[in-house]
């Protein structure tokens, strides 16, 4: 028997492939799936099924397209209704693989269709569970994603996923090893520890949530500190429950070059978003006026979904060049499908042409603190729990995942400093005040980290993040 772990770390999701024998089963399947293709040639094996915890919120699952081309079914827990072919697993039933068994266990409370996977050795012993967003490593699957107006509220959700727990998950050995669908920097979870396996009895210890004394308290504690959802969580569970496009056909469509010549007349007539997906130190020297940059080499896709949000949104792209089927591939991962094209040549093209340009201004950490004074506007773009733990004293909060929100309340009049923790965030949101005609400002290259190591500035005192979430 083998388990391997497939971590991607931009979305913080792990999907798992499991061989017994000659046959395979994969959980929670990334959209793209020619590695998984490879490794079941590459060990000359059958995949027998394709099991899904749940309808994924945070990125499009590749079980379609994995099912299409291996046959396999997909597999999903009770309640479940997708609009496609599927095995509408009861509670309690038992998948055999080769010669391991996985038994699917109902554990709704994340969703309603949230189901657990047991897996049972080639000697019947209880060894894994694969838990979806019901359990992570340190916290549980947030309950607010799947309330129904007036008939089922988070609290509600929270008392379900509570029962769930106790009745189906804790009550296993403390032995098991315990794989979940999510790591830290995941908006599915608040609390979420680094590492991405654990066992069982160490989550008994070490998850605050495991450790409520009675239901109520559970329901409290877990739902306490709750951001609102990504806005794009429910368009990806429609695609997840409703159906895609192919991989395949997105990509086609996707690597369309555009010249110079032909791209701006051609965003225009589609009314196309600009993407610019080179990262801040690129971006700020030179761009295409009303792009908006979202670095490839970062939380891109989270990002993308989070800011752009209308997964149908047609998008042409600026990429470094040969990073154009990446980047159409993480977009395809939260289900953002429309890309028209891309600049051929990439920035570079644009430049080397008589086209207009714009710059963002961008200063080092140790340029602010000498330009800095006592009547200084400084924008914060980092979380809430980021600012809330430690920033410079009179700082304003705007958290970047709101900016919608905040943009049109900024006085363009008065200059400020922008900044986020490290400079990629305060890059993006550089961008869209930019789009919006905001262009006095200044953004902070290094961002909070880089200011703080000056230790010229007044910050306030230091709260552990965990305190404030």
């Amino acid at each position: 028997m083998k388990i391997e772990q497939i971590y991607t770390g931009c979305l913080a999701q792990g999907a798992y492939y499991i061989v017994s024998e000659n046959e395979a089963a994969i959980i929670d399947p990334l959209r793209e799936v020619k590695p998984y293709l490879d490794r079941l040639e590459k060990d000359n094996v059958t995949l027998k099924y394709i099991f899904e915890t749940h309808f994924h919120a945070d990125f499009v699952s590749g079980h379609l397209d994995l099912s299409k081309k291996t046959d396999a079914p997909i597999v999903y827990g009770p309640t479940a209704e997708p609009n496609f072919d599927a095995i509408i697993a009861e509670d309690n039933q038992i998948f055999e693989i080769g010669n391991i068994k996985i038994k699917a266990l109902h554990t709704p409370g994340h969703t309603m269709e949230s189901t657990t996977y047991l897996l049972i050795d080639e000697n019947d012993v209880e060894t894994a569970i694969f838990t979806g967003d019901t359990l992570f490593l340190g916290d549980v699957g947030r309950p607010d994603l799947a309330q129904k107006a007036g008939s089922m509220t988070q609290e509600d959700l929270a008392g379900i996923l509570y029962e769930s727990l106790h009745s189906k998950i804790l009550p296993l050995d403390d032995s098991i090893t315990v794989y979940p669908a999510h790591g830290a920097g995941s908006a599915c979870g608040k609390n979420m520890q680094k590492e991405t396996v654990d066992i069982l009895g160490n989550q008994r210890k070490t998850n605050y949530a495991l450790n409520q004394p009675d239901k109520e308290s559970f329901i409290k504690e877990v739902l306490d500190g709750l951001t609102a959802p990504p806005k794009y969580f429910g368009m990806n569970v429609a695609m997840n429950k409703g159906g895609y496009d192919s991989l395949d056909d997105v990509m086609t469509k996707g690597l369309n070059p555009i010249s110079v010549e032909d791209f701006e007349s051609f965003a225009e007539e589609t009314g196309a978003l600009i993407l610019d997906t080179r990262g801040p130190a690129d971006f700020h020297k030179g761009f295409i006026p009303n792009s908006i940059n979202i670095g490839l080499k970062g939380d891109f896709a989270p990002w993308v979904g989070s800011l752009i949000v209308d997964v149908k949104h047609p998008l042409l792209l600026i990429a470094d060049e040969g990073t154009e089927e990446e980047v159409i591939t993480r977009l395809s991962r939260v289900g953002f499908d429309n890309v028209l094209g891309y600049l051929k040549g990439g920035f570079e093209s644009w430049k080397n042409s008589t086209k207009e340009s714009d710059e963002i201004k961008r200063i080092t950490p140790t340029e602010f603190v000498e330009q800095f004074n006592e009547h200084s506007k400084i924008i914060d773009v980092r979380k809430i729990g980021e600012y809330s733990a430690e920033h410079i004293d009179n700082a304003y909060s705007r958290p970047l995942d709101t900016i919608s929100d905040w943009v049109s309340t900024i006085d363009d009049s008065e200059h400020f400093f922008l900044h986020c923790a490290g400079g990629y965030r305060s890059m993006i949101a550089a961008s869209i005040l930019n789009s919006h005609g905001i262009r006095n400002f200044t953004e902070i290259e290094g961002g909070f980290n880089g200011i703080k190591k000056t230790e010229k500035l007044p910050v306030s005192d230091f709260v552990c993040q965990s305190k404030t979430l």
